[in-house]
């Protein structure tokens, strides 16, 4: 589960089991964890235990990151 980005408590990593599916990132913060599809366009495709704020604040993150995530 390589971390790519810590931000604000909020950790962005990969399976690299996961490679089957479309690109995608996934995030934790304590207990809450989440999935975003990459392609073709960013989706949420789970938000567990996140509150509104945090889930807006993910999908920034995610949009201004989303082209260096797909390198990885």
């Amino acid at each position: 589960m390589p971390t790519l980005l810590m931000v604000n408590g909020f950790r962005f990593f990969f399976y690299s089991g996961d490679r089957y599916e479309p690109r995608h990132i996934h995030v934790t913060k304590g207990k809450a964890t989440g999935k975003i599809w990459l392609e073709p366009e960013i989706v949420i495709a789970y938000m567990v235990g996140f509150n509104n704020k945090e889930i807006k604040d993910i999908e920034e993150v995610v949009k201004k990151n989303s082209e260096t995530f797909k390198l990885k």
